[in-house]
């Protein structure tokens, strides 16, 4: 079996000033929103709460990407890193497709949710891309705390603990009996490294001393097409 890398439980950025607050503010009312709809249908959640997740990567992209071309600079690997994180966040979406199977009515709050998420995290990371990269960063605090509460509920049998999809064995190099307690873990580990990754970049920004190194990454398949 794949190795899952240790994930530090205690992480959480402090906020340092108004735009730190503001990006915890954010996050800590869409917790409140998403703990009322979802409770603790996590499956389901997951399905919701990644098709917004996969959005600020490919938006820090296009925007760096384009940032650099008008400067004529380098990136530094930024853009490779966000797209990475975008396809992660997307291969978390069809892990959790075929494992909790939304309804009509969170295919059509999905709709809606990403295309106001992407309007406004847009206009964010225009105007601050410090902020959004913050706000991603609690985002992802948040996730880890989701991910860890879903296990609780898969060890002390009150969630289904089915098979692995083939499409996480093939992803995250999972073995053939592995089942939704791995996947939940490797998805984990995933959303700690973004975490650290984001609120490093946030820091970057803001021109503080560079933060330890991220929590590591869990091996990925470079080639997903087969698994898809």
């Amino acid at each position: 079996m794949t190795d899952i890398p240790f994930v530090d439980l205690s992480v959480h950025h402090q906020p340092r000033d108004l735009r730190d607050r503001f990006a915890l503010g954010i996050t800590k009312l869409l917790r409140l929103c998403a703990d009322t709809f979802f409770a603790r249908r996590y499956g389901h959640r997951a399905i919701v709460l990644e098709t917004v997740a996969a959005v600020p990567g490919m938006v820090g992209a296009t925007l760096t990407h384009l940032r650099c071309l008008r400067r004529m600079s380098d990136d530094r690997g930024w853009i490779r890193t966000l797209m990475e994180e975008a396809e992660n966040e997307r291969m978390h979406l069809m892990t959790f497709i075929q494992v909790a199977q939304p309804t009509l009515f969170e295919r059509m709050v999905i709709l809606g949710v990403q295309w106001v998420f992407y309007l406004a995290f847009f206009a964010l990371y225009l105007l601050s891309p410090r902020t959004a990269h913050r706000l991603v960063g609690y985002f992802e605090e948040e996730a880890v705390i989701s991910y860890t509460l879903y296990l609780r509920e898969i060890d002390e049998g009150r969630s289904a603990n089915p098979p692995a999809p083939a499409l996480a064995r093939h992803y995250w190099h999972l073995p053939e009996d592995a089942t939704l307690r791995d996947v939940v873990l490797v998805v984990r580990a995933d959303e700690a490294h973004h975490r650290d990754v984001n609120h490093g970049f946030a820091g970057e920004l803001a021109g503080l001393s560079p933060a330890v190194a991220p929590a590591p990454y869990p091996t990925h398949a470079q080639d997903i097409r087969i698994a898809a």
